[in-house]
Parts: C-alpha cells; sequence; structure tokens
C-alpha cells in the first residue's frame, strides 16, 4: 500500500462539522464519498484536525492509504480527479506521496487557528469570515495579556463544553498572540498554536478573552480560569465562523 497525504481546504458554512455523521453532510463524508468514486472502494481516513460545524480550514491534512502501483497511487492524478468530484467549498489543495506509515493526526506536533474579530465598520463582503466587535473599543493590552497568559500546559476544563468525551484537560499552548489585519487594520486576529485542542477550546478562550477586552471581566480572573475551572466560570463560546484552521505542524 501508498500512504498519500491531501492538502485540503474548506468553507465550512455549509458543513455539520468534519466528522461523518449519519444523515448530516460533513467534510469526511463528501471526501470519502468522491475518494469511493475513484477507488472503487470507500477508504478510511485520517485527518490532522476534527474541526467543528461551521470552522473553515486553509490548511487540513489527510492521510490514506491506497494499492500501490495503481492510478490512485498517483497523487496529481487522484488530486486532479477529486477536484471533479468534490462540491465548491471543499478542493484538494496538494496531493503527495508520504513516508510509510504516516498518520496525518498522530504525527501532527501542532495544530494552529486564526479568529478573526472586525472592530471596524461593517464589513459585507467580511461578514461570513470575521466576528464584528460593536460597542466600547477593546482594551488591545488587556488582550494581549490574556494571550501571553495562555501560553504553557495548563488545564483548559473550563473551555469545553461539560458533557465531553475528552478524559485529559491539559494541553500544551505553543503560541497565543493578538494581531492587526483586515483592510486599514480593522481586525483583531488571534493566531493560537497547540499541540492539541479540546472541542470548542478556542472559541471559548475567545469569548472570555472578549469579555476582558470589554471590561466585563479582568486579567487576573482569566488567569484563574487556566487552572483548572468549571466551564460555567468562562465566558460565552464564540461563533464559529470567524475560525480557520490555519496551519499544520510536523517533523521534518
Amino acid at each position: 500500500m501508498t500512504v498519500l497525504r491531501l492538502d485540503v481546504e474548506y468553507d465550512g458554512a455549509a458543513f455539520a462539522g468534519w466528522a461523518e455523521q449519519p444523515g448530516q453532510r460533513t467534510i469526511e463524508g463528501v471526501l470519502r464519498d468522491a475518494l469511493e468514486v475513484v477507488l472503487g472502494q470507500r477508504p478510511e481516513v485520517r485527518v490532522a484536525g476534527r474541526t467543528d460545524s461551521g470552522v473553515h480550514a486553509t490548511a487540513q491534512v489527510v492521510s490514506l492509504e491506497v494499492p500501490a502501483g495503481t492510478a490512485a497511487a498517483d497523487p496529481q492524478r487522484l488530486q486532479r480527479s477529486l477536484n471533479g468530484l468534490l462540491p465548491d467549498d471543499v478542493s484538494v489543495r496538494g496531493a503527495c506521496e508520504a513516508p510509510e506509515g504516516f498518520d496525518a493526526r498522530a504525527d501532527a506536533l501542532s495544530r494552529a487557528y486564526d479568529y478573526r474579530v472586525l472592530v471596524g465598520p461593517p464589513s459585507p463582503v467580511r461578514r461570513e469570515r470575521t466576528l464584528r466587535h460593536v460597542g466600547t473599543p477593546l482594551d488591545r493590552a488587556a488582550l494581549d495579556a490574556c494571550a501571553a497568559a495562555t501560553v504553557g500546559q495548563h488545564d483548559f476544563t473550563a473551555f469545553t463544553p461539560t458533557e465531553t468525551r475528552h478524559v485529559f484537560f491539559e494541553r500544551t499552548v505553543l503560541d497565543c498572540a493578538w494581531r492587526e489585519g483586515g483592510e486599514n487594520g480593522d481586525e483583531l486576529i488571534l493566531r493560537i498554536e497547540a499541540n492539541a485542542f479540546l472541542r470548542h477550546m478556542v472559541r471559548v478562550l475567545v469569548g472570555t478573552m472578549l469579555e476582558v477586552g470589554r471590561g466585563v471581566r479582568d486579567v487576573d480572573a482569566y488567569v484563574a480560569l487556566l487552572d483548572g475551572a468549571a466551564r460555567s466560570q468562562a465566558g460565552p463560546t464564540a461563533p464559529p465562523h470567524a475560525l480557520t484552521l490555519v496551519a499544520v505542524r510536523y517533523p521534518q
């Protein structure tokens, strides 16, 4: 068997997340549908990060095995075939042969996400990719302090739903920082990279940081949440439409 790596981009707005579910339109589902047509069988795939409903990706990574020596083992040919079958909101942006045993999920060292907050006037063309902040201007210094405190190993119980399949809640955040972006610096973008994420973790972190930025809670109260506080003590879950998986890092 030959192991292939696919680099996949998608607009998550019309999907019920990555993971295949009966009766739901999912990214994994439409990708495996296309692979089944090309390969003549429905292959198992491994994915770097299982994104939630409504979340986008510009750098999702998928691995799968195909029979060696067949047309399907030609990465470029497979890429062209898949893009001819996939819907317009999913694209295979790259395909290559991977080292034997490569696993897109298990071998990933980290994943990185961007969350975009519009702090300027309404932007109709960006309304589906940004969360618009209205009201009191955000305290940038407070946001930066929250982001800096998030780096490191913490217990993120407060930042994931109470009902969960997770058993361990410690994650290591490698980088977390706000930066200006968009047109004329009218967006604040949180880039966060971690070894792994809990379900909804980034969105609850953002929702809670924005409360600090608005003065609803202070930085010290935010920092206290990073020591395994209850979910009820953290802020709201920010909407998914402004969140994008932007990078997955692997060993050289």
